[in-house]
């Protein structure tokens, strides 16, 4: 079943069972009640026939004919006198029409035998007698022997038994109808939201998320999000979820199309020199083979010398790229890292000191604290950063350009900043600056071939030391600033 039905099932089968069990309580409670009443009235006419009418007669004249002539009865009485002389009679009133103009039917023999052997003197009991219905009766006895028994009839209870009855069942159905209506249309109501949210799930589950350019723009509807409520907070939930997923399939599709350039600008940089060793291969080879005479040896071997150079050359910077790649790949994996304490001041003295003899003509200044500032990470590595943030500040910036390489401590963090006053980056490839194979236009333009990692790789270096790295140019005022943690990071973070 449905969780709705499921719900409607309880709720009125619970409703249901507590109205029946109140019936019960007050059909019973009002059954005793009323019980009472019909046994007290009618022990106080047995005392008053007994005490103002039977007192009064001889034990021979004691029949009911006697005592009906002395007494105005009540519509419906039963009354039965058994004299020691004259034997039982009885007679029952038909408490129809009311007083003494009622029919009165009087008791055979085998009633007056039925009535005289249920009751029990002082205590009231329920007799049944055929054609007559069910009375309540009492039976005392006067002082002249003569036994009375008085009765009512218990139609009255049962008639008001049954009229309380029948409200409650009538009041009970129409309450659980006005109930089954109220809780399926709550319920319903309770449950939009659910299904606003099935539909949403539906919806997004029949689209093409496995390739290509995704973005889920279902959600749940506002008005069904709400969530205060535990069925609009489903929902909300579900539109969180899918705004990660969102998020997560629109880096997929960048991460996607950044591994597209890189394998593009990956091949595109190693098919240079291979072309290149290819190239002065073949021409070392042609050289050898068609050499006609000893008496060019000479110049074949200065042409193979030269080729050969080329192909080494070649070779370095394609090593180089490699080597590059694989320090990132590493690096991404969170290996090539060896921590150890740095004097990140005396490694900048060093960075600078092997710059300065490679640009002659630029200005080198450097601002370092007296005081060492020290960090926890790998020597190497950060030796790394600082060369190439030196010679990226060298590359692209013209003759008499002046670098200034400084150290400072800022609270936790150790800062190194490298400013140059060259022309500044073009704002257009500022967001791309530390991106692979990234590329510098004519305004920083390189007097010198690279792989357009150098950027990349100190990000990955830096941010493998729990650092951040930031840039900041316009024309005459460029600034790398990098910070590192002084403390070391815990160690499940740094593994």
């Amino acid at each position: 079943m449905s969780l709705q039905t499921r719900l409607m099932t309880a709720v009125i089968g619970f409703v249901s069972l507590i109205l029946i069990i109140v019936a019960v309580i007050t059909s019973a409670t009002l059954g005793s009640t009323l019980e009472q009443q019909l046994d007290d009235k009618v022990k106080g006419y047995a005392v008053t026939i007994r005490d103002r009418v039977v007192e009064g007669v001889a034990p021979s004249d004691a029949t009911v004919e006697n005592i009906l002539y002395r007494l105005d009865p009540v519509p419906g009485l039963l009354l039965s006198v058994g004299s020691p002389v004259a034997g039982p009679t009885g007679v029952a009133f038909d408490d129809s029409r009311g007083a003494l103009s009622s029919t009165r039917q009087s008791l055979t023999s085998e009633q007056l035998r039925q009535l005289y052997a249920t009751v029990a003197l002082g205590t009231p009991a329920t007799v049944s007698f055929d054609g007559l219905g069910s009375y309540r009766v009492v039976g005392t006895t006067a002082s002249n022997g003569v036994v009375v028994i008085t009765g009512l009839p218990r139609d009255e209870i049962q008639n008001q038994l049954t009229q309380l009855l029948t409200v409650i069942l009538l009041a009970t159905v129409g309450g659980l109808i006005l109930l089954a209506l109220t809780t399926a249309i709550t319920i319903r109501v309770g449950l939009r939201p659910l299904r606003a949210v099935a539909a949403t799930a539906t919806r997004v589950a029949n689209q093409q998320l496995a390739r290509g350019e995704v973005s889920i723009t279902e959600r749940v509807p506002a008005s069904e999000a709400d969530p205060r409520t535990e069925t609009g907070l489903v929902g909300a939930s579900l539109n969180k979820l899918l705004d990660h997923v969102d998020s997560s399939l629109a880096a997929r599709q960048k991460n996607e199309e950044q591994m597209r350039r890189f394998v593009a600008d990956a091949s595109h940089e190693l098919r240079t020199p291979l072309a290149s060793i290819r190239g002065y291969s073949e021409l070392s080879l042609r050289a050898l083979r068609h050499a006609p005479d000893s008496a060019q040896s000479g110049e074949v071997i200065e042409s193979t010398t030269s080729s050969l150079e080329r192909i080494q050359a070649q070779s370095l910077r394609m090593t180089r790229l490699v080597e590059d790649l694989l320090l990132l790949a590493r690096l991404d994996e969170g290996r090539e890292l060896v921590y150890g304490t740095i004097d990140l001041t005396q490694l900048a003295l060093e960075g600078l000191s092997d710059a300065r003899p490679t640009a002659a003509d630029h200005h080198w200044k450097i601002d370092v604290p007296d005081e060492p500032v020290t960090i926890v990470g790998d020597a190497g590595r950060m030796h790394q950063v600082v060369a190439n943030l030196l010679a990226n500040a060298r590359t692209h910036t013209p003759a008499g350009t002046t670098v200034t390489l400084s150290v400072a401590r800022d609270g936790d963090d150790a800062v190194l900043r490298v400013h140059d006053d060259g022309p500044g980056i073009d704002p257009a490839i500022r967001d791309e600056l530390f991106a692979r194979f990234a590329r510098g236009d004519s305004s920083r333009a390189r007097q010198t071939g690279g792989t357009g990692l150098g950027l990349a790789i100190v990000k990955a270096i830096v941010e493998g030391h729990h650092g951040s790295i930031t840039v900041e140019s316009v024309p005459g005022d460029t600034t790398f600033t990098v910070r590192i943690p002084v403390e070391p990071p815990p160690a499940p973070a740094r593994a």
